[in-house]
């Protein structure tokens, strides 16, 4: 097959989207399919990327939503090229645009919703939610109404997403997702990560990463490691690690600050490559109290390197970790954030041996990006012999 991903950017710190699309396409590549990539940048941004298949930048458009007329017509000419158009996210021009050259023509195309239909956005900004709702009658939600299947990462995701807007019906279908198993030497990643945060080295530490966003629970984190500070080993760190998009890491060190733990906290900004596996290695768990989190691929992650995984119940594969015992769950509040923080200090050598073994196990059984890749592929040429048939 030759398959066209159409997505608004493909700059890694846009979040977990790019990463899961990279990640599927290198097996898929490695299977024999052809992956070409259109996104709302610039040429030269594009150009920018190393990555194993080529990526056409359109231009980056008009406002934060993205408006760009050539992506239309661009697809107008190309579509015909592909087996299949797989659109990423909603709530910019590249879902629309795509919409409008592909609902009449013979190229299949499915939608990615990459929890962009949680009901959390609605309960947090009912505002926004009204807005969107308007725009889910007469634009929106008709990108989902014609496509073969609206494609969600989990059970939970989908289940969350029913009944978030009103009209215009769609077909779901819930896909295996993953992540890639790291290939690197471990002890070499480590050796990379204490060698760039030096700091770091005679200490143990909880780890957060992801973007630093409220609806992260980046505050509760900080309040919650503080409240447990008392109780905590003298050496136990906490790292916040990710992009501030939001300009909110100052806010949350003078939160540091009067809490007086500042001096615990440590704010290495985005890891990636090696310094991100090698925290991963290093942390004693990965911790995530998000308020919403589609799928939480950094967990997968976490537990492909044996790392337990300290989540939220709105971290939407938490019925996955519980089921795999790779970690603890509670709820996004103060208290369940602490209670993350608390249970998992006191579990003895052998528990942490336990949630280390187990996060590995659940990483294979739930997780793998090869047996992900793979039923999306199978996903897509079914439904594409039942549409030639």
């Amino acid at each position: 097959m030759k398959l066209l991903h159409v997505i608004a950017s493909t700059d890694p710190q846009s979040g977990g989207p790019i990463e899961a699309l990279l990640r599927i396409s290198e097996v898929l590549l490695r299977d024999g399919h052809g992956i070409e990539v259109a996104s709302l940048e610039t040429e030269q941004e594009a150009a920018k990327r190393n990555f194993p298949f080529p990526v056409i930048g359109l231009g980056s458009g008009i406002g934060r939503y993205r408006y760009n007329p050539r992506l239309s017509s661009w697809l107008n000419q190309r579509s015909g090229n592909f087996d299949a158009v797989i659109l990423h996210g909603l709530w910019n021009y590249s879902s629309v645009g795509s919409w409008r050259a592909l609902r009449n023509n013979k190229t299949p195309y499915y939608i990615f919703a990459h929890g962009m239909m949680d009901p959390w956005f609605r309960e947090k900004y009912p505002l926004k939610h009204l807005a969107k709702q308007i725009f889910w009658w007469v634009a929106e939600g008709l990108v989902l109404r014609d496509a073969v299947s609206v494609l969600f990462t989990c059970e939970e995701e989908a289940v969350r997403a029913r009944r978030v807007f009103r009209g215009h019906p769609y077909k779901e279908e819930v896909v295996l997702f993953g992540t890639a198993d790291p290939s690197g030497d471990p002890d070499e990643e480590k050796a990379a990560f204490f060698s760039e945060f030096p700091a770091l080295k005679e200490r143990r530490f909880l780890l957060f990463l992801s973007r630093i966003h409220p609806k992260k629970g980046c505050d509760l984190l900080v309040r919650a490691f503080a409240e447990c500070s008392a109780q905590l080993p003298v050496d136990l760190d906490l790292v916040m690690a990710g992009p501030d998009q939001v300009g909110w890491v100052p806010e949350l060190k003078a939160l540091a600050r009067k809490l007086e733990i500042a001096g615990r906290i440590h704010w290495p900004g985005m890891l990636t490559g090696e310094l991100k596996w090698g925290a991963f290695r290093s942390a004693q768990a990965l911790i995530l109290p998000s308020h919403q989190e589609n799928f939480g691929l950094v967990v997968a992650e976490a537990m492909s390197c044996s790392t337990p995984v300290l989540i939220s119940n709105k971290v939407n594969i938490w019925r996955e970790v519980n089921s795999s015992k790779a970690g603890i769950v509670e709820p996004d509040t103060l208290e369940g954030t602490r209670n993350l923080i608390c249970r998992f200090v006191g579990l003895s050598k052998e528990g942490l041996a336990d949630f280390r073994g187990a996060a590995r196990s659940g990483y294979l059984r739930y997780f793998e990006v090869e047996a992900a890749a793979r039923h999306l592929g199978r996903l897509i040429e079914s439904a594409g012999t039942k549409l030639q048939n």
